[in-house]
């Protein structure tokens, strides 16, 4: 029998699909099958991703078409930022999809006609490090998506500056404040005191920003990581 990991050493995992049979089948599947994986959060939405308690987790695995307005270079943007591994997993598997995934920091692409035990494959390899282009077609060679809309609520306004925002931009996708200043041309007290007072107008609107990676989850909303 093989033994149960660490909880230290299980890997949490969010599933990101806008058909909900899809979430749940590979939810279902890494509980039978991988231990050394835990699906905390389970979303057909993307914000729904980003505002959840468990955000940000270790591994993603994403889908590339969603029925939101969010383009996929910010969600992986945003997922890597947060220091997650993102696999997308996708019905739509050409080489342009693939190289504009890979292209924005994805860390491997997979096909959805694949099963499942292939997809944690990739992931596995991808969280040992080894990130790779994307795995063969399958034997179907492609899958069907549903372009129909999702209606999310937008979130609170904070009004930021255009300095404001672009301190924020900078500093979420990994950037010190030391190294915002020098991007934005300005003094290091300069760029902590915009970056002080994005914070502030975020929870004044009760939207916290006080640690990083609710301020990636505040960046991700306005579409700051485009």
């Amino acid at each position: 029998m093989t033994p149960e990991p660490d909880a230290d050493e299980v890997v949490r995992v969010a599933i990101l699909d806008d058909h909900a049979v899809i979430v749940d089948g590979i939810a279902s599947w890494i509980a039978e099958h991988a231990p050394d994986l835990r699906v905390v959060i389970r979303t057909t939405m993307w914000l729904d991703l980003i505002r959840h308690p468990d955000f940000p987790v270790d591994l993603v695995l994403m889908d590339l078409q969603l029925g939101d307005t969010v383009s996929i270079e910010s969600r992986i943007r945003a997922c890597r930022a947060a220091g997650a591994i993102v696999v997308v997993v996708t019905a739509l598997d050409d080489d342009a999809s693939r190289e504009r995934c890979l292209a924005a920091g994805a860390d491997a692409f997979v096909s959805k006609t694949f099963p499942v035990e292939d997809v944690v494959a990739a992931a596995r390899r991808a969280l040992r490090g080894e990130r790779a282009p994307a795995a063969p077609k399958g034997p179907d060679g492609s899958g069907a998506s549903d372009d129909g809309a999702l209606e999310v609520s937008a979130p609170p306004e904070a009004a930021l500056s255009a300095a404001e925002r672009r301190a924020v931009g900078l500093y979420v996708q990994g950037m010190s404040t030391a190294d915002v200043a020098a991007s934005m041309d300005v003094g290091y007290e300069t760029a902590k005191t915009y970056l002080r007072r994005a914070r502030d107008k975020y929870a004044k609107v009760g939207r916290p920003a006080g640690r990083r990676a609710e301020l990636i989850r505040r960046a991700a909303e306005d579409g700051m990581l485009e």
